[in-house]
């Protein structure tokens, strides 16, 4: 046991020591190591933490999703009380009696109607809303997905109480529609087209003024004229990014999310005349926006943030600026989501997420007093035991620390570094830890996976290589396709391993690597192709052969998903990834794991799902198979149930306590503690492979 009072006062003597660290490395040039000095030397200052128990990182936030009324007043939020179960409710934001609306719902977004009456619930199957006050008339108010794929677009930011929605209208001859719905189910078609509807925004009057559209290989934007002709203003091609704000300005301009004419998403503001201004973007230089914060009453922006590097929430305009640099004070370090409320004394709603606040927290803000409170206060859940739990000290908890380093071709990385509290970091075993997609990233929040390995006593790194997003398009264009086992992506990856190693983080006899998806597809290249330096790989959901899951997704659902509506085999020839050309994939595949089989000699832990419509099954059993044959150091868990991500609370343990006995094994990490019996019969059922873990081979 420790002592939670003896955590706090440490705490409290870190916080300031790492916060001065972090700014200090989020302003270091690329390259320089006294920065990173500075911050290990606050992480090796801490005290260390207990081995903490697997389910302490299998919690989950009771409040999932919580959403500000357009007055300022009233917060209406989904709890789950138990795993499973989710409830809508509201209370008052000045601490008034919270009130149990729905028992049961299966939705996952809230949203109010600009006059407040109303609370939308979208779940993936429908849209729901419910009166709020006092009025007759909830109910359900439009299917969502289906055959004709609806989808709740926004909240018309131009009536009291209305939606706006896209679906198909026809699927012989494929046509859109957008289309307005208020809470008594009339509708009213704004526009109907032969080409598919993916932005739009409305002038003041609740007239359709500007439309986005997927013609061919590029997303088009055009103004709509008074009798409904377009006039085409600019287009988005070879990768730029346009997202659409609901609403212009009060003259009719366009304000879009967008990364033209050079490589950062940034605010910018569309004429008529097709001239883009720049409005805002990150000062720093380094991230896209993530999220932008709309006013409730003019939808227009208010704030931006960023969560790719270290978190920044800015201000849009002199009075937000200020507000957010109060925010920003009174919350350092942690990433920030504003939700604004307006009127005679409204609040506003603040959520709250850091690398090492295991659960996220509701702060209400009183803009005339710079005041915070926090509001929805309730103890996570464990998702093992589906009961309310305590979630661990921010003391017993690594800080992710923002990283940059040259790759060996000269071009800036960015990543984060994880460490145990209260230890010197010169002779722990050091996992890279490689996110999916590749077209994701990893950011300035809490991970579950890396606070695990760390406590494990892991130094765990986390690289943004080059392909990910967030850092902007260059970025995502710099992978020039060459992710093969031997390519540039994966050198990245070998590089800051390297890097890290040569500032006196990690035993360089002691790395393995670590990643789920294309991180798990990582994993296995670096065991196969980089045996010298990687000693040990966990893959979950890999791919073996990266060409095969391409040409898997192109004829599956999923590729609308991943290439955001643009024909995906485009999409995929932009990044010189085409499935449709056999010689690229050809040589993909022939620097794949599944090819080189025959060349592993470390030992690999394989996790899979029967349900996975991402990576298909098959190829992580036939690869699992070939490295049996040849005999191999492999273990394999399937759990038929899971998809491509477990949402088991079992499965995920299993997966942990597989994951730690594989690198204790292999690294030396500590023993993990023995499963439970339930846990037991869980891993009877699924391990196919492996039940007795290999050790490493010299």
């Amino acid at each position: 046991m420790f002592s939670i009072c003896r955590w706090c006062v440490a705490l409290a003597r870190v916080l300031a020591l790492a916060a001065a660290s972090f700014a200090l490395l989020a302003a270091a040039p690329a390259g320089t190591d006294a920065a990173l000095r500075t911050a290990i030397a606050a992480e090796r200052a801490r005290l260390a933490a207990p081995l903490l128990a697997r389910a302490d990182f299998l919690l989950q936030p009771a409040v999932s999703e919580a959403t500000l009324s357009p007055d300022g007043r009233t917060i209406a939020y989904l709890r789950e009380p138990v795993p499973g179960q989710r409830e809508l409710w509201s209370q008052p934001v000045d601490g008034g009696a919270p009130r149990r609306w729905l028992q049961r719902t299966e939705a996952t977004e809230l949203g109010w109607s600009q006059d407040g009456r109303w609370l939308l619930l979208a779940s993936p199957t429908q849209l729901f809303a419910q009166a709020m006050a006092g009025q007759p008339g909830s109910g359900l108010l439009s299917p969502l997905g289906g055959r004709l794929q609806q989808r709740w677009a926004a909240v018309d930011p131009t009536r009291p109480a209305a939606v706006l929605l896209v679906a198909q209208a026809s699927t012989e001859p494929v046509s859109w529609q957008l289309v307005r719905a208020d809470m008594h189910g009339q509708r009213e078609v704004l526009r109907q087209d032969a080409q598919r509807l993916v932005g739009f925004a409305l002038a003041p009057d609740g007239r359709l003024a500007w439309l986005q559209r997927i013609e061919g290989d590029a997303s088009v934007i055009h103004r709509v004229d008074r009798s409904g002709a377009l006039i085409e203003t600019l287009r988005c091609a070879e990768l730029h990014r346009c997202g659409l704000l609901p609403r212009t300005t009060d003259a009719g301009d366009l304000l879009l999310r967008s990364d033209l004419p050079g490589s950062l998403r940034g605010l910018q503001r569309l004429d008529a005349a097709g001239r883009l201004h720049p409005i805002y973007q990150d000062p720093r230089g380094e991230a896209d926006i993530d999220e932008l914060t709309l006013d409730p009453l003019t939808a227009q922006p208010v704030f931006a943030d960023h969560r790719s590097t270290a978190p920044l929430l800015s201000g849009l305009g002199a009075e937000m600026q200020r507000h957010a640099a109060a925010l920003r004070r009174a919350l350092p370090g942690r990433v920030l989501r504003v939700q604004v409320g307006r009127g005679p004394g409204a609040r506003w709603l603040v959520s709250e997420r850091g690398d090492s606040l295991q659960v996220p927290r509701w702060q209400c803000y009183d803009p005339a007093s710079g005041r915070l409170r926090q509001v929805l206060d309730f103890p996570p859940i464990s998702q093992r035991s589906g009961m309310p739990a305590t979630a661990v000290p921010e003391a017993a908890l690594a800080h992710r620390l923002p990283i940059r380093y040259r790759a060996s071709d000269g071009l800036t990385m960015r990543g984060f570094l994880s460490l145990p509290p209260g230890v010197a970091p010169a002779k722990l075993p050091l996992l890279a830890l490689v996110h999916g997609g590749p077209w994701s990233h990893a950011s300035a929040d809490y991970s579950a996976t890396a606070q695990f390995l760390a406590n494990r006593g892991y130094a765990v790194f986390e690289p943004n290589y080059r392909g990910s997003t967030g850092l902007g398009r260059d970025h995502v264009l710099a992978a020039r396709g060459d992710y093969g086992g031997t390519g540039r992506v994966l050198q990245d990856i070998g590089d800051g391993v390297r890097w890290l190693l040569a500032q006196g983080v990690g035993d360089a006899q002691r790395v393995g690597i670590v990643g789920a998806s294309f991180g798990g597809y990582a994993a296995l290249a670096g065991v196969t192709f980089s045996p010298d330096l990687f000693k040990v790989g966990v893959a979950s959901v890999p791919p073996p052969d990266f060409s095969w899951a391409l040409r898997s997704i192109a004829r599956s659902a999923e590729a609308d998903v991943v290439s955001g509506y643009m024909p995906f085999e485009h999409w995929l020839s932009l990044l010189q990834l085409d499935p449709r050309d056999a010689a690229a994939m050809a040589r993909l595949g022939a620097q794949s794991p599944l090819a080189q089989a025959a060349s592993l000699r470390r030992p690999v832990l394989l996790i899979a799902g029967g349900e996975d419509r991402r990576v298909d099954l098959s190829g992580v059993i036939d690869y699992a198979a070939r490295l049996k044959a040849l005999d191999k150091p492999v273990t394999l868990l399937v759990d038929p149930q899971a998809g491509h991500r477990n949402d088991d609370p079992l499965g995920r343990e299993a997966a942990l306590y597989l994951m730690e006995r594989q690198l204790q094994q292999s690294l030396g990490g500590p023993q993990p503690a023995p499963p439970d019996a339930v846990l037991q019969a869980y891993l009877a059922r699924n391990t196919r492979l492996g039940a007795e873990m290999p050790r490493l081979r010299p």
